[in-house]
């Protein structure tokens, strides 16, 4: 589970659903960096690709490197002020879909735990019930099998690995996850099972509500 080597997907290299004068909206895939880490070998990135071919594109938001979907770029500093703002002030709306362990005992529920960085072992997080910063998930079955159920998850707030600690933290990590899952929920996926699928926010220059959506099906 430790040995990392970064190898990025290079098709599609840069796949984008959505651009005009003021944002683009890409599908990310899993195993690409978000942004430029800082050594050479971690330089490619989905913003490094991008700014190839859109310089003055600025990051507003970040997907963990292994997971998947729909990110959301500016093209100029107003633009990036604007969603920023809206992130900041919760406007915006974002669906993820994942792949759990097992299946939860109810068909719906929200976590409201809350989180702060497990500074010996960075990058993970971790539950902490008297410093951690208010951190809630709403989450629902959209379907099971045997082993895993396809879970529906909606973050309130945006915490760093929210979504991966939260499903760990009622015994259902998501499948592939090399930071919180056990043995037998990473050996059944070969990647991890969390997807951006869905996002909704209101357009910086002409203020129109904006709706994307990407599904994904897991191989699990």
């Amino acid at each position: 589970m430790n040995d990392f080597v970064y190898d990025p997907p290079q098709s599609p290299y840069l796949k984008i659903l959505y651009r005009d004068n003021d944002i683009l909206v890409l599908d990310k895939p899993s195993g690409l960096l978000s942004v430029a880490g800082r050594l050479d070998i971690h330089k490619d990135s989905l913003q490094t690709r991008v700014q190839r071919v859109f310089p003055t594109a600025t990051v507003v938001h970040r997907l963990d490197m292994s997971t998947s979907g729909i990110m959301l770029m500016a093209l100029n500093k107003e633009s990036h002020r604007n969603i920023s703002r809206q992130f900041q002030d919760r406007l915006i709306s974002k669906r993820y879909l994942a792949r759990v362990y097992g299946k939860p005992s109810s068909a719906s529920g929200s976590v409201d735990l809350p989180l702060i960085c497990d500074w010996i072992n960075r990058p993970k997080q971790k539950v902490d019930l008297e410093v951690g910063k208010p951190s809630l998930t709403n989450w629902k079955i959209v379907s099971s099998t045997a082993e895993s159920s396809l879970i529906e998850l909606e973050p309130v707030t945006g915490r760093s690995h929210q979504l991966r600690v939260h499903m760990q933290s009622i015994g259902h990590p998501i499948l592939g996850d090399k930071f919180y899952a056990h043995e037998d929920a990473f050996n059944l996926s070969d990647r991890l099972d969390l997807h951006a699928a869905y996002i909704k926010f209101i357009h910086p220059s002409t203020n129109e509500e904006m709706e994307f959506t990407i599904d994904i099906e897991f191989s699990a």
